[in-house]
């Protein structure tokens, strides 16, 4: 149905079609007849919703920052998924992860070569020189954020260390490398030059998506690519970007004992950064970091 420059936009803000999304909808239309993949335009967030995913950022970055003034070598994975709980339930919010599908924890927390989606337990206590990935989702008044961090226990090898350092360093090639109406391939291709710049690869089976109004949208935000392929990026899309990179190969598999957690096929160490990221007019705002 064809919307006049004066109707209320198809984006829900209440503002007048030509005030809002109008310019933005030629553009649109443009790359779209040129053969662009161009993203559902329910994946493009107004102000309002913009606002309310920010606010569900602000407590999950709170999360992060307490889980690194806390974290040390004796505690339990249980126990930081005590802090994670007790702390997003304090600021009116739910942990995303609790429950979704199964999971039965509210963080994931993966140490040396366990990808992602490690389950916290009583029985696993942090050693001298572990490296461990902590994994926050939260919901807040109904919209989600999703951040993960990278934290060292004590004195750890050089190798590990290095490791993690080149791991956040991906993470920030692959949000510099997001531009207004650039590409997702855009994304895939930093991160995977920078990693192998460094001998190490990229997981393949994970990647980061779209998130906001649900804890996984489209799209799937591979690590690896070629710029200037791939879905277009356009103002209002929210989504992760979260490279999984090994020290090793990038092959992982399942533990079939909880069917979640994913460790590394050959053994080697694996860090992770998360962010999630929002695309604006003029360039990039990190929500969840």
């Amino acid at each position: 149905m064809k919307i006049n420059r004066n109707d209320e936009c198809w984006c829900g803000s209440g503002k007048k079609y030509k005030k809002c999304h109008m310019e933005f909808d030629e553009k649109y239309e443009f790359m779209k007849k040129n053969g662009c993949l161009m993203p559902n335009r329910n994946l493009i967030k107004n102000a309002k919703q913009i606002e309310m995913i920010r606010k569900s950022a602000e407590i999950n970055n709170g999360v992060l920052d307490l889980v690194g003034e806390k974290i040390c070598e004796g505690m339990s994975t249980e126990d930081i998924d005590k802090l994670v709980y007790d702390y997003t339930v304090e600021h009116g919010a739910i942990p995303a992860p609790l429950n979704y599908q199964g999971f039965p924890k509210s963080v994931c927390t993966s140490i040396n070569d366990e990808v992602c989606h490690g389950i916290p337990d009583k029985n696993i206590i942090l050693k001298e020189g572990d490296i461990i990935n902590v994994d926050v989702s939260t919901i807040k008044d109904g919209y989600f954020s999703d951040a993960s961090r990278m934290y060292i226990i004590g004195k750890t090898s050089e190798e590990a260390e290095k490791l993690v350092r080149v791991a956040r360093e991906c993470l920030k090639k692959g949000v510099e490398a997001i531009k207004p109406w650039g590409f997702l391939g855009d994304i895939g291709e930093a991160v995977e030059k920078h990693a192998r710049e460094n001998g190490y690869s990229v997981v393949r089976d994970f990647g980061g998506h779209g998130v906001g109004l649900k804890f996984h949208e489209d799209p799937f935000v591979a690590h690896v690519g070629k710029a200037g392929e791939g879905m277009v990026l356009v103002p209002g899309m929210i989504f992760t970007v979260e490279p999984m990179i090994n020290e090793g190969g990038f092959e992982v598999f399942v533990d079939a004992d909880n069917d979640w957690t994913a460790l590394t096929e050959d053994g080697s160490l694996s860090a992770q950064w998360e962010h999630t990221v929002l695309v604006t007019d003029t360039g990039i705002e990190i929500l969840a970091w």
